[in-house]
């Protein structure tokens, strides 16, 4: 009791000068759109059955990531031969093969212990390449990280400091912080939840204080916060507070995985109930699953524009960190060339850095945009604040008018959804219905396509537009 209280007790003086800088006891989550992230599961949930069988698990609970542990049965046939860094290429050979058959990536491998030098950790960062694993999780003794950091450099390969509960070393994120700090980027944090809530800690507010460095998150909801007797429960069902730990980690553009984890001995003899009910829930609060990510982010984090055109001379510089592109250079169009699109639903967040910024998104654009034909083909969704009617935010440019207006000022994200289905178009600007319209040849628009392609206009020189969070769904 006394080891509760004090650990408590640390938290409560350990975030107060945090939260008076950062504001963080007023943020609201309510509108944060939360984005399908890696849900997989540590293998340590299936620590009673073998890897083949945990693979086969998975493959039953839907789930196409994992996070291996040192010490599974690799077979429940051969009970001698267990997951670890030291298995013969013959064996990694035939897990690779297992893990291709049951479409699941292994990406994270941990905890893992390693000493202080470069032949030990040699060994667990070659497995690692070998098997194509993207973090290693690691919990050091030791608090010099500079041979980490070697390894980490030469073998791109990211590690993640885990932490266990109070009294372990690791177990407050400022400890994590104050061991990498002025390190490479890809050392960072496995933030477990579920240890920072039998320490005493807000699960929100530690994820908040490491922002830019959780490169692996150990997900786990529990009935109380601040006691190592609490019981792991299904997602949703705790005090974990999922939902605003879900959206502070999309506010992040947290890449890596979720990695379920269940410590509890009870629920660990079948624990497929527990994982398919917490999964339920997080699809449940999800908001684009099943959507198409169009502005790419990829394995290593980093936004790229695969799959996207310039038709210029304007065009759109992207920030490959937070994903935000900024319009730059004049007129031009930025468009998705990867496929042409029917019927769908198209998500995105823009802001103008004055009121008199100027851009719009086009709809079924209907060919390679070699010169300006699709300004009359295709229909745009104006952003212009100043304008009125047929040439304000929310109209459809030239066409028709918005409903209302909606638009959030100069230097703040708006949210358009945009539906365009068969020939009716149906926008929302920040949650308000500004758009249902039966499209019609109109004003500039001579005439339409069934499918086309989708475009972000950039328009002037002197001001700028910016987007980001761009999300696509095709409608059957």
């Amino acid at each position: 009791m006394k080891r509760y209280n004090l650990s408590f007790f640390m938290a409560v003086l350990f975030f107060l000068p945090m939260e008076a800088k950062s504001g963080s006891a007023t943020t609201d989550y309510s509108d944060v759109r939360i984005q399908d992230l890696k849900l997989g599961t540590q293998a340590w949930n299936f620590r009673k059955f073998s890897f083949y069988e945990t693979l086969d698990m998975l493959q039953e609970l839907d789930l196409h990531y994992l996070e291996a542990y040192p010490g599974q049965v690799l077979g429940k046939n051969n009970p001698d031969v267990r997951f670890s860094h030291n298995l013969s290429d013959k064996e990694m050979a035939k897990i690779k093969k297992a893990l291709e058959e049951h479409d699941i990536k292994l990406l994270c491998y941990g905890v893992v212990g390693f000493d202080n030098n470069e032949e030990s950790m040699k060994v667990v960062f070659e497995f690692a390449k070998k098997m194509g694993i993207r973090t290693i999780v690691t919990e050091p003794k030791y608090d010099d990280f500079s041979i980490i950091e070697k390894m980490v450099k030469k073998y791109n390969i990211q590690v993640a400091i885990h932490n266990h509960p109070y009294p372990s070393k690791y177990a407050y994120p400022q400890t994590v912080l104050d061991h990498i700090r002025g390190l490479d980027e890809r050392i960072g944090a496995c933030a477990d939840i579920g240890h920072w809530m039998r320490t005493g800690l807000n699960v929100v507010e530690s994820l908040r204080l490491l922002e830019g460095r959780i490169l692996d998150v150990h997900f786990e909801d529990l009935d109380e916060i601040g006691s190592k007797k609490a019981n792991t429960v299904p997602f949703g069902q705790g005090e974990a507070n999922i939902h605003d730990a879900l959206a502070e980690l999309t506010r992040q553009n947290y890449f890596g995985m979720l990695a379920i984890e269940l410590e509890q001995g009870e629920i660990v003899k079948d624990p497929v109930p527990t994982i398919r009910d917490g999964k339920v829930y997080v699809d449940n609060i999800t908001h684009y699953k099943d959507w198409d990510e169009i502005l790419v982010q990829s394995d290593n984090g980093r936004f790229n524009k695969h799959g996207w055109n310039h038709y210029g001379p304007g065009f759109f510089e992207l920030d490959h960190k937070t994903g935000v592109l900024k319009s730059k250079l004049g007129m031009g169009l930025f468009w998705y060339a990867k496929k042409m699109v029917s019927d769908f639903t198209l998500d995105l967040e823009f802001m103008v850095d004055q009121e008199r910024s100027n851009s719009g998104v086009f709809l079924r654009i209907p060919g390679v945009p070699f010169d300006n034909y699709y300004v009359g083909h295709s229909f745009e969704v104006q952003i212009y604040h100043p304008g009125d009617g047929i040439h304000r935010t929310g109209a459809i440019y030239d066409a028709e008018p918005p409903i209302t207006d909606a638009t959030k000022g100069a230097g703040e994200w708006n949210h358009y959804s945009i539906t365009f289905r068969g020939d009716k178009i149906i926008v929302y600007l920040n949650g308000v219905k500004v758009m249902d319209w039966q499209a019609e040849p109109r004003g500039k628009i001579t005439d339409f396509v069934d499918e086309g392609y989708i475009g972000l206009q950039n328009h002037d020189w002197e001001t700028a537009v910016y987007y980001r969070n761009i999300f696509l769904k095709e409608l059957n």
